[in-house]
């Protein structure tokens, strides 16, 4: 399948401090965008939304279903105020949301004849936020978002998970709307979700932000699932492979990246000085604070090489230390 060009320029960040700054110091800042710096420099949680993947078969929304489900042991909530706990709802709602027709019109012979992989029956979306949020709320926050974005346009159902520690939400949308239009998740989606989502929090009286990795001075790479859960364990194979082979490497050595890494870093912080003047003449002198406390806490832009040689020593030196049980 050929790549298909995204044109960028119209999708704006959430919050783009270095667009902020180049207003220059004799700029004004509007209520909201006072607002939204102001939760970024006290380091208000952040939102979490991640696309999870898709089922391109029956067979793999059913076993979504399933396991959001837990097997019959966690309630399912419909976009048509149904609650479903017994095994087996997923054939019947998949009858519901007519996915065996989706199936069926998307088998072309164009597509056949050229070998192209089956687009999603459904997307996956995961909406999560740090441990101690109320999950009632949660589950609030992620009802009113998929009314306001979904609802008589893509058929969804939700899932509320707590029992893996931080309290989250499976919500499974129809990829085909009702009026035979495909949901396409680009990333000025997912930056307008990340906003809507963290606005439906604060109306639930949970503090919660949406803005970039780079605003907030955040420069490790995302890890896989399976890598992340098992480097919480100490038992990343991923980790250990990377720390071993950086370790190898001569520490002087040039690493790809980091010179943009660099580049980004001193663009968002020219940025943030000038906010940090815009707001000082305007009267916010605490957000103003907030800002040079900011700064100052802010880590030196790492690369995935310096960070993983990081993590690396660290728990090489912790383990050293731990006391001799035997």
């Amino acid at each position: 399948m050929p790549k298909r060009v995204v044109d960028l320029r119209t999708e704006r960040p959430l919050l783009d401090i270095a667009s902020l700054g180049r207003r220059g110091p004799e700029a004004r800042l509007t209520p909201s965008e006072v607002a939204s710096i102001a939760r970024t420099a006290r380091r208000v949680p952040e939102v979490m939304i991640k696309v999870s993947g898709g089922s391109r078969t029956l067979h793999g929304v059913g076993a979504h279903f399933d396991y959001i489900g837990r097997q019959g042991l966690n309630e399912i909530e419909t976009d048509m105020g149904e609650r479903l706990m017994e095994r087996g709802f997923e054939r019947g709602l998949m009858l519901e949301w007519d996915l065996d027709l989706d199936v069926l019109c998307r088998h072309t012979d164009r597509s056949v004849a050229f070998g192209r992989k089956p687009p999603k029956l459904v997307h996956n979306l995961i909406f999560s936020m740090p441990k101690g949020t109320p999950s009632d709320k949660l589950a609030a926050a992620v009802r009113a978002f998929a009314l306001d974005r979904f609802a008589l346009r893509h058929r969804y159902a939700m899932a509320l998970h707590t029992h893996q520690g931080n309290p989250h939400v499976h919500l499974v949308v129809r990829a085909v709307s009702e009026q035979g239009v495909r949901l396409d998740i680009r990333k000025a989606t997912l930056r307008d979700w990340r906003q809507r989502f963290a606005a439906h929090l604060r109306e639930q009286g949970i503090s919660a932000n949406a803005t970039e990795r780079a605003v907030r001075g955040a420069t490790r790479v995302a890890k896989t699932d399976g890598a992340y859960r098992s480097d919480l364990r100490d038992s990343s194979t991923y980790v250990q492979a990377k720390f071993a082979s950086y370790a190898r490497r001569a520490r002087n050595q040039p690493e790809p990246g980091k010179a943009a890494l660099v580049a980004t870093r001193r663009e968002v912080e020219r940025g943030w000085y000038v906010v940090h003047g815009v707001l000082e003449r305007e009267g916010h002198s605490e957000v103003a604070r907030d800002i040079r406390r900011f700064l100052a806490q802010m880590h030196p832009p790492r690369t995935e090489r310096e960070q993983i040689i990081l993590d690396g020593m660290a728990q090489r030196e912790g383990k050293r230390n731990e006391p001799r049980t035997r």
